[in-house]
């Protein structure tokens, strides 16, 4: 198991607490005129390499109580309960590392009375545990902290996902529904051409369900799907609606909302076309601007009414905005203006990567 980021910062903090002490010892020995420096080496060494030995195993034996972190009271009354392990082990091992060491070096050890010894040794040692002991309590707080905003930004994550994929999903039957609409209009008037939008629609269906199972998809995509919609419905009526393609090749790869293309078409068609006799032109384009992508559907005679003034003009723009703010907030939006003298452009604009 890799050691993680607070467990490295906590072995890098004891090793420089014991460098530093290992300083003090050596330069204390040095004024009291003391020359041979491996004494106050080994003396801060020894307790050094026992308290990281006894620290360790008062870690292994709590580490299973983590949780116990949201109580800090029994989290802190767990380390203390541990604290009797280092009085009664810690001068023993200590001083017979000392002794052993000194005698091989062919000398004595001499040190105060072994129970003002233990007294002593053991108040220091208190403190310095008490100390890395509130340390570790901040270090775990953290980690505790890191993983529940963690496990807030994935569940988040996922339920915006859930949202997606359901807005998604309600497009399928609401585009099925318009396909057979135009199946349905084209066969009262001619069934030869009807046939032949059959098998296009058949296409059309198969691509536009693939798409219904995923939250986003490239422009390149989108556009495959709305240029065949567009094919079908300006065989529907027949010279009265031309679609002009103005795509700039840099933006194909730019990631929309699945199916939010065909929705626009399909609102000019609904909102104008239907509605007069006259050609109706309308203008496809797709560009960088600035740091963001735009998309414009404009057509060159329709006109806003009051329910599109307030924003609500249908359900594939309600759901293309509810799309929108889910993968970026207020970063996009969907507008409609009014072109003069005539004619009513929908501008999809969201930022887009470099």
């Amino acid at each position: 198991m890799k050691p993680t980021r607070s467990a490295i910062t906590a072995a890098i903090a004891w090793l420089l607490f014991w460098a530093l002490m290992v300083l003090v010892a050596v330069e204390d020995y040095r004024r009291d005129g003391g020359t041979a420096y491996w004494q106050p080496v080994l003396w801060e060494t020894s307790s050094a390499c026992v308290a990281t030995f006894l620290l360790l195993l008062q870690r292994r034996a709590t580490r299973r109580h983590d949780h116990l972190i949201a109580t800090p009271w029994r989290w802190f009354a767990l380390q203390a309960s541990m604290l009797p392990l280092f009085w009664l082990a810690f001068v023993p091992l200590v001083f017979g590392v000392r002794h052993v060491v000194y005698a091989l070096a062919g000398t004595s050890y001499e040190h105060e009375p072994w129970l003002q010894v233990f007294v002593y040794e053991s108040l220091k040692l208190t403190v310095f545990v008490g100390l890395f002991i509130v340390i570790g309590f901040g270090l775990l707080s953290y980690r505790e902290l890191l993983g529940a905003r963690l496990r807030a930004e994935q569940a988040n994550a996922l339920l915006r996902e859930a949202q997606l994929q359901s807005l998604a999903r309600q497009m399928q039957p609401h585009f099925l529904f318009n396909a057979l609409n135009t199946i349905s209009s084209l066969m009262h008037t001619d069934v030869a051409r009807a046939d032949a939008t059959l098998v296009q629609l058949a296409d059309l269906l198969r691509a536009a369900l693939a798409l219904g199972e995923r939250p986003q998809a490239t422009l390149e995509e989108e556009l495959r799907l709305a240029r065949a919609y567009a094919g079908v419905m300006e065989g529907r009526f027949d010279g009265r609606a031309r679609v002009d393609w103005r795509i700039d090749s840099a933006v194909l790869g730019v990631a929309l909302p699945a199916m939010s293309v065909q929705p626009l078409l399909e609102n000019v068609f609904k909102h104008t076309v239907e509605r007069r006799r006259a050609p109706t032109r309308i203008t496809v384009s797709a560009a960088r601007d600035g740091g963001d992508f735009v998309l414009r559907v404009e057509d060159d005679c329709g006109m806003l009414g009051k329910e599109a003034d307030c924003g609500a003009p249908g359900i594939g723009l309600a759901n293309l905005r509810a799309r929108l703010a889910g993968l970026h907030g207020d970063g996009a939006r969907v507008t409609l203006a009014q072109l003069l003298p005539c004619g009513v452009r929908t501008e999809l604009r969201l930022p887009c990567a470099s």
